[in-house]
């Protein structure tokens, strides 16, 4: 049993190659729908090792073997048993052949990725994490060209979050270099941030700053949480901005989100350009979004990335919709009819670093596709994609008791039709605008083209 799965690149081969060998390729090719975190890369494809930790405390270790390496052309990589860390896995057989070849395709040079695995596991489960696997292979070089960015320091705030996880494996896999700024005590390729009083020399030899740290909107709101949410980004931002500008970094990133439009703008389409709305968000996110740009006066490329709702199968909306609309519990929210703008999670990597490499990029950005969808029709696409009915209606208690009154009025039923104005301006290429297309992608149900 196992798998056997290829396709073409339309990249040079060593290209490929040195995509494989850089810090983030793990992470980059790991399906948000399975279980799991890298706990560590693999420092050489000839005889590194990687370790995935898994729930239940099990570690999935692939160790690399020198015997079947083969510079710029091949590598192997096999499950091995790790004491009481793995003992739960004892019984599975793992042993994965990478292979490249040289090709030649309509587009010029172009790499043949040839994947074999020899396992118990059969291929109707395999299949989709191998199809991911190269998708996001070909996506990100392809990325990576049409931004032809030369090697950057990018410092990260909240980079082992969701988003700066994904971001910091994109930026390293693309040969750049990521420091985290953390509030613990830093390790290797970190730096300790104190968000109150950001040290004189935090952003030393840094080209660009990446502020994604902030507590989760999600939660009830009470007093608590809304102090919260907005003491974690009112003062922190402003102080590492300032920090931004005077250590001369070039470019300064901020979160933000489409919260700034307020939570019912009925049939308006919202650009950039459009005013701020109404409510504890709306004031929130526009509050955050003038301390990102206390360095602007000073040179400081800002950026604030007004971000939707976020679809990835490893955390988010999407993760807690799965479970419901599998069990065929999921429908139209409230009726339905309230505008959802939503963005594919490689999508607004892609958006954060076009922000960090590309200098037309200023000022706020609409991370959201183009392509806004009425909350009924994003109910019956994502019911659709597992094959389950969407036909009982969601009554709105259900987010009244997780987030309250306010929370479900300004999060769950958010009213809001917003367009990627200057996104479009700049010709940006989204890698997944449909909704049916991202949901299948994050989720692992792709339809797969002929090999």
């Amino acid at each position: 049993m196992g798998i056997q799965h290829w396709s073409t690149i339309d990249a040079g081969i060593d290209e490929v190659w040195a995509w494989h060998t850089r810090p983030g390729a793990f992470q980059r090719m790991l399906p948000p729908w399975m279980p799991g975190r890298v706990r560590q890369e693999a420092g050489s494809l000839a005889d590194g090792r990687a370790e995935l930790a898994l729930p239940g405390g099990q570690i999935w270790v692939s160790q690399h073997d020198p015997e079947g390496y083969i510079e710029g052309r091949a590598f192997v990589d096999d499950r091995v048993d790790d004491g009481l860390r793995s003992a739960a896995l004892a019984a599975v057989r793992w042993h994965h052949e990478h292979r490249f070849e040289p090709v030649e395709s309509a587009a010029g040079a172009a790499t043949r990725v040839h994947d074999r695995v020899d396992t118990l596991v059969g291929s109707h489960l395999l299949r989709p994490m191998f199809v991911y696997r190269h998708r996001q292979l070909a996506d990100d070089l392809e990325r990576h060209r049409e931004l032809a960015a030369p090697s950057k320091t990018i410092a990260v705030t909240g980079s082992s979050g969701l988003i700066g996880t994904a971001l910091t494996a994109f930026l390293t896999s693309g040969g750049h270099r990521v420091i985290r700024l953390v509030r613990r005590e830093a390790g290797d390729g970190e730096r300790r941030w104190d968000p109150q009083a950001p040290a004189a020399d935090l952003l030393e030899g840094v080209d660009a700053v990446v502020h994604l740290a902030g507590a989760s909107i999600f939660g009830r709101f009470d007093d608590a949480h809304r102090h919260r949410i907005r003491s974690s980004r009112i003062g922190p931002t402003r102080l590492l901005a300032e920090r931004a500008a005077a250590s001369g970094v070039g470019t300064f990133v901020s979160a933000s989100a489409i919260g700034w439009y307020g939570s019912d703008r009925g049939e308006s389409s919202l650009a950039e350009t459009s005013g701020a709305g109404e409510g504890f968000l709306a004031d929130v996110v526009a509050d955050w979004e003038t301390e990102a740009k206390a360095g602007d006066a000073q040179g400081v490329r800002g950026v604030q990335v007004r971000t939707g709702l976020v679809l990835s199968g490893r955390g988010g909306m999407l993760h807690v919709l799965r479970p419901i609309y599998q069990a065929g519990l999921g429908g139209p929210l409230a009726g339905g009819q309230h505008w959802q703008s939503w963005i594919d999670f490689d999508d607004l990597v892609d958006v954060y670093a076009r922000a960090i490499f590309d200098d037309r990029v200023e000022g706020p950005v609409n991370a959201v596709s183009p392509q806004a969808v009425r909350q009924e029709e994003f109910a019956a696409e994502l019911a659709g994609v597992l094959h389950r009915p969407a036909v009982l209606p969601t009554p709105s208690i259900g987010p009244r008791l997780l987030l309250g009154q306010q929370g479900m009025q300004e999060v769950a039923l958010a009213n809001q039709h917003v367009v990627p104005e200057a996104l479009a301006a700049l010709d940006h290429r989204f890698r997944r605008p449909r909704l049916e297309d991202a949901l299948r992608h994050q989720l692992g149900r792709q339809r797969e083209a002929g090999r």
